[in-house]
């Protein structure tokens, strides 16, 4: 387990309130001992005005999963913040539940990257992106 302390679902959803995660409907939903999820749907909240999912919407969900993440992984004594982050869209989405799903490439003393892959209902890829956290104790893995 990649874990410093097992995160329960119940603590990560009650972190989120008041939050963007909040307002935008991102709910974690399950953690491995290496990978953790979270839920967004797309309805007005996470919409541009053509309709689609909104491109910010899914790198939101993309770096609230990489950052909490990290976060779990170094502590909470050990601060840590996004550093970079790129996302490719591969498929537009109007309606339903995408779920994104959060694993690390590498687990550094001074930075961490993340994959997030973020499929739709039907497990297509909607977005994937990587994010780079720098790790600003000395808490890292």
């Amino acid at each position: 387990m990649i874990w410093k302390s097992a995160p329960s679902l119940e603590q990560l959803n009650g972190m989120s309130q008041d939050t963007l995660l909040a307002h935008l409907g991102i709910t974690f939903t399950a953690v491995s001992d290496d990978a953790l999820w979270a839920t967004m749907p797309v309805d007005p909240r996470t919409r541009q005005p053509f309709g689609l999912l909104h491109g910010g919407a899914s790198v939101a969900l993309a770096e609230s999963l990489g950052s909490t993440a990290a976060s779990l992984v170094v502590g909470p004594e050990t601060p840590c913040v996004g550093l970079d982050i790129n996302a490719n869209h591969v498929r537009g989405v109007r309606e339903g539940l995408l779920t994104g799903r959060t694993t690390p490439h590498h687990l550094g003393r001074s930075t961490h990257v993340w994959q997030i892959d973020i499929v739709d209902e039907r497990e297509r890829l909607v977005c994937t992106s990587r994010l780079t956290m720098a790790i600003l104790g000395s808490g890292g893995a």
